[in-house]
């Protein structure tokens, strides 16, 4: 009796169904060559791989797939996954990228043109496809996804793969605290205010442990309690140093010589950075007959290489980019630095972690991170009387360093100053009273957009002028806004823009206003530069205080609200006396270059008195301790005129 195609094929479906894969092959090799039926290929494809012929099932589904099958989509995408997984790049490859051009948006062939480029280094091929991954429900393509991506602040595909991951992992805090970063990022303030409740609650009671997920950085945009500020513990490669290294570090004899021998660890050693901006004059002002100045440079090349600094007028330069971490704690030993300053603490692309060798006798945090450098042995933090007040010495293990007036250096050099702008060139209305804010949009909490929301509609014939720059983040800034009451015309979009840009626009502004928890702190510096005076609150720890400490330094003390009734006051009274905030934009025109904000030289003295007296300490065998610098009596000469 003669059976049909069919049902053979049915034979040997049964035989696969009983698990006697060899005996299928047999009954195949017999069937095959009767009948183009993509059927018998892809059984053939079956049976394969569960002998663990991945390559040999790979060309089965591959011909099964042109048999013409109904949809031979998933056939050759099957089969193109197999020849990766059997390590046939060449065939998976030319498969894949078929199946791209037939279907661009499905993730499966670009996972396998993702995997091959990462292979292969082709980065043209890996950022052509990779956004691609985030839209799959596949496990296996999301971690590709999040290897790929998920470290880019600037692809707003990170919030739909995080928020994915989430759904799918809802107790890995790592997860958690990523996409609530990514929701910083871009403003989603429903992501924001949905995470941020439920940490807040688990917080009150008692339960902490998602903090440990959580960058330190990132903890200061919404936290301002400096007890769980030190619980934000996830930084890269950082092993904590042991409680007894400090002690151990010390007691190394040390060779003195006849002048102060500094070091700076950072790399942000270009002129476009935002602390450069506010230190290059402060390092072109030491002491040279007293002090010797390094450099530890470890800014990447493609900033230097396009830079125009004069970096030499800022001290010699010790290249340690390429180098690991072994040779460059070797290297800065070997010159014998007295004091080493780590300017980048808990910030993107530190390497404090060079800190927990003993690389010197005293060591020090200034400037980059603005709070405890938890983990990091660092002797001094580097503050003021307002950034660190008695109250927090016990949230930090470095001793207080104070400046007598702000911790924060400026650069009254470079930075041009700008005149008055046509407010027409920015979209902005002649007669209108303006609001400012021009920090990163990260830093627009809810919190502070609320507060700001509670200004506007306090003022309804004022409007905000803030920097937020992508359709995702205005979209949710504008919902959040008119949430809170605050009509549309009462608030205008600000581009990012170059530095010398930004700078002249902004005296087309009114009032700056703060924003919290994290203040602004290059950026308000900025706004004073500029002429235009900022309203602030006070705060509770470190980032939340800095511009109370600018304005301070500035002569401006009285544009420090108690709290936020008293900031939305504050505000409400400036916005209806033109010739106050006319007052105001005047004095800081008159203290611009007697002030002690902008005195980059009197800076620098203040700074070396702080360095003098650590050393002297560290000479003596003394264990560092808290300390205020002496300020130097007020200037009464300009430093600099227009």
């Amino acid at each position: 009796m003669h059976l049909s195609f069919d049902d053979r094929l049915a034979e040997a479906e049964a035989t696969f169904r009983a698990e006697r894969y060899s005996e299928v092959l047999e009954q195949l090799a017999r069937l095959m060559p009767e009948s183009a039926d993509h059927r018998a290929a892809q059984l053939l494809g079956e049976a394969l791989l569960k002998l663990d012929m991945i390559g040999e099932a790979a060309e089965a589904f591959e011909h099964a797939g042109l048999r013409r099958p109904p949809e031979p989509y998933p056939l050759l995408s099957r089969a193109a996954r197999l020849y990766l997984d059997a390590g046939r790049d060449d065939r998976a490859l030319a498969l894949a990228m078929q199946l791209h051009r037939h279907q661009p948006t499905d993730p499966a062939p670009a996972f396998i043109l993702a995997s091959i480029g990462l292979k292969t280094g082709n980065k043209a091929l890996v950022d052509a496809v990779k956004n691609q991954l985030v839209d799959s429900d596949d496990a296996e393509h999301l971690k590709l996804a999040v290897r790929l991506i998920g470290e880019d602040l600037r692809n707003e595909k990170n919030l739909v793969l995080f928020s994915k991951l989430r759904v799918l992992h809802p107790d890995d805090p790592f997860i958690r605290m990523t996409l609530i970063g990514f929701a910083r990022e871009f403003c989603d303030y429903p992501i924001l205010l949905r995470e941020e409740a439920l940490l807040r609650a688990e917080i009150a009671a008692g339960d902490t442990r998602a903090l440990a997920a959580e960058t330190p950085h990132y903890n200061l945009m919404w936290c301002a309690d400096e007890v769980q500020n030190r619980l934000a513990a996830n930084v890269a490669g950082l092993v904590p140093f042991p409680a007894d290294a400090p002690a151990r570090r010390r007691a190394i004899p040390h060779t003195w010589g006849g002048k102060i021998r500094i070091g700076y660890l950072s790399n942000d050693f270009w002129a476009d950075h935002a602390t450069m901006r506010l230190m290059r004059s402060v390092l072109a002002a030491h002491d040279r007959a007293h002090f010797d100045i390094t450099l530890y440079c470890h800014t990447p090349e493609r900033f230097i290489g396009a830079d125009d600094a004069a970096r030499v007028q800022w001290g010699r330069i010790a290249r340690i980019e390429a180098v690991d971490d072994i040779e460059a704690v070797a290297a800065i030993q070997r010159d014998g630095i007295d004091i080493l300053v780590d300017l980048k603490g808990h910030t993107g692309g530190s390497r404090s972690r060079l800190m927990n060798a003993p690389v010197a006798p005293v060591h020090v945090a200034w400037l980059g991170f603005p709070g405890t450098g938890a983990g990091i042995d660092c002797d001094y933090v580097i503050g003021d009387r307002f950034v660190l007040p008695e109250t927090s010495k016990p949230h930090y293990h470095e001793k207080f360093c104070r400046m007598p007036e702000s911790y924060q250096p400026n650069d009254p050099w470079t930075r041009q100053i700008p005149t008055p702008s046509e407010r027409r060139a920015y979209g902005l209305p002649p007669d209108r009273f303006v609001f400012s804010a021009f920090n990163s949009q990260r830093k627009n909490s809810p919190e502070g957009l609320a507060l700001w929301a509670k200004v506007l509609v306090a003022n309804p014939q004022a409007l905000l002028w803030l920097m937020v720059d992508g359709t995702h983040a205005r979209n949710a800034t504008a919902d959040f806004l008119r949430r809170a009451g605050v009509r549309s015309d009462q608030f205008i979009f600000a581009p990012k823009m170059p530095y010398s840009n930004h700078l002249a626009r902004i005296p087309a502004a009114d009032l700056g206003l703060d924003s919290f928890p994290y203040n602004g702190h290059t950026t308000t510096s900025d706004m004073l530069w500029a002429g235009l005076p900022v309203v602030t609150r006070k705060g509770s720890n470190f980032a939340s205080r800095v511009s109370e400490s600018l304005l301070n330094a500035i002569g401006l003390p009285e544009l420090v609200a108690a709290d936020d009734d008293d900031f939305v006051r504050l505000c409400t009274v400036l916005a209806s006396d033109r010739n106050h905030v006319a007052v105001l934009k005047q004095a800081i025109a008159d203290n611009r270059f007697v002030a002690p904000l902008f005195d980059a030289e009197r800076f620098c003295r203040h700074l070396e008195q702080a360095y003098t007296h650590m050393v002297e300490r560290a000479k003596a065998g003394l264990a560092p301790e808290h300390f205020d610098v002496p300020g130097l009596p007020p200037r009464e000469v300009p430093f600099r005129t227009l």
